[in-house]
C-alpha cells in the first residue's frame, strides 16, 4: 500500500510567510527609521541634504557610533555598560593632555584602561556580580580621574587626530565612509568568524557553551576588552573633533549607547545584536538628536523628551512585529 503524500495545508503557508515577512520588517525596521528621519530632515530643510549639511549633522556620529559598539559588545553577553560614557570623558581626558604632551605615557595609560575593563569582565563573571551595580561604580572612579587629570574644561588633541577628523573625502561626507567601515569591521569579526560566534553564544546560550568546552571567563574578559577598545576610540575621535576636551565631555554616551544598539535590533537578553543595526542606530540618534529637532524649532529643554519619545515609538513598533511572529 503506497501511503498518501501529505499535502501542506494553506493555513500552514500563508503563517510561514506571515512569519517571513514579520521577521523581514524587524530587520529593516533599524533602516526605516534612519530613512523616515532623513526625509523628515528634507522636508523641513532640504538644503540640509548635501555634502556640507551631512558633514555638518553627522559631525558627532563617529564617536557615538563607535560608543554604541562598545556597548553592543557588553550587551552580547548579557551586561549592560553604565560606564561608557564617563569612561569616554576619562579617554578624552588623557588624549587631549598625556597623549598630546607625552604620547608613549598617553598610550600606556589608554592600553592599562582597556586592561581595566578586561578585569571588570572578569569580576563580574568569576563573584557573579550584577553588570549594572558594577559599572555604575566605575562610572564614579572614570569620572574621578577624569576631573583629576583635567579639573577644567582645556587641553588639546593632538595634531594627528585633528587632521584625521578633519579628513575630506570626495563625493561621500568622511562620517559616512567611518561608519560603514565600522559597521563592516565588526559585523564581520563578529558575526561571519568562528570566535565572533563563541562571544555571542556566551549570551545566546552560556550552558551549551560551557558544555562545549569554552571558557566562559576568557568569553566575558574578550567582550569587555573589546568595549574597553571601543570606547577608547570613542573618546579619541570625540577630542579629536571638539580639538579640547571636558571631564563631563561624554557623560550622555552611556543612554546614547544603550539607546543606539536597541534602535539597531539589539535584545538585552539572548545574545541577540547587530553591528549593522548598531552602527544605523547611532546615526538615527545623531540626526535626530539635534538636527531634526532643531529644525522642528523643538526648544532645546525638550529635545531629550522628544529624543526618548522617538526611541518609545521605535520600540513600540518593534513589539507589535514581535508580536508578528509568535
Amino acid at each position: 500500500m503506497t501511503a498518501a503524500p501529505v499535502e501542506t495545508s494553506p493555513k500552514s503557508s500563508s503563517e510561514r510567510g506571515k512569519l517571513a515577512r514579520a521577521r523581514l520588517l524587524r530587520s529593516l525596521l533599524p533602516a526605516l527609521s534612519l530613512v523616515l528621519v532623513l526625509l523628515a530632515i528634507a522636508w523641513l530643510n532640504p538644503r540640509a541634504i548635501s555634502y556640507f549639511g551631512f558633514s555638518l549633522m553627522l559631525n558627532l556620529a563617529i564617536p557615538i557610533a563607535l560608543a554604541t559598539i562598545a556597548q553592543m559588545f557588553v550587551i552580547a553577553g548579557n551586561e549592560l555598560d553604565l560606564s561608557i560614557g564617563t569612561f569616554v570623558g576619562f579617554v578624552g581626558c588623557v588624549t587631549a593632555t598625556w597623549l598630546k604632551d607625552a604620547p608613549l605615557v598617553g598610550v600606556v595609560i589608554l592600553l592599562a584602561s582597556i586592561g581595566v575593563y578586561a578585569l571588570l569582565g572578569a569580576l563580574i563573571y568569576l563573584r557573579n556580580l550584577p553588570s549594572i551595580v558594577v559599572t555604575l561604580g566605575m562610572s564614579f572612579v572614570w569620572q574621578g580621574l577624569a576631573i583629576l587629570i583635567l579639573p577644567k574644561p582645556g587641553g588639546k588633541a593632538p595634531d594627528w587626530l585633528l587632521s584625521l577628523m578633519a579628513f575630506k573625502p570626495p563625493f561621500v561626507p568622511f562620517p559616512i565612509i567611518a561608519a560603514l567601515l565600522i559597521a563592516a569591521v565588526v559585523y564581520f569579526g563578529l558575526m561571519r568568524t568562528s570566535y565572533g560566534v563563541i562571544l555571542r553564544g556566551s549570551g545566546g546560550n552560556a550552558a551549551a557553551l560551557e558544555r562545549a568546552g569554552w571558557s566562559l571567563l576568557r568569553t566575558k574578559i574578550v567582550l569587555f576588552a573589546l568595549a574597553g577598545l571601543f570606547g577608547v576610540l570613542s573618546g579619541m575621535a570625540l577630542i579629536g573633533i571638539t580639538t579640547s576636551a571636558d571631564a563631563n565631555i561624554g557623560n550622555g554616551y552611556t543612554l546614547l549607547s544603550i539607546a543606539g544598539v536597541i534602535l539597531g535590533g539589539g535584545e538585552f537578553v539572548g545574545g541577540r545584536v547587530s553591528p549593522i543595526g548598531a552602527v544605523i542606530g547611532a546615526l538615527t540618534l545623531a540626526l535626530a538628536a539635534s538636527p531634526l529637532l532643531t529644525f522642528m524649532h523643538i526648544p532645546p529643554d525638550w529635545q531629550v523628551a522628544a529624543n526618548g519619545a522617538i526611541l518609545i515609538i521605535v520600540l513600540a513598533a518593534r513589539v507589535l512585529i514581535s508580536r508578528r511572529e509568535r
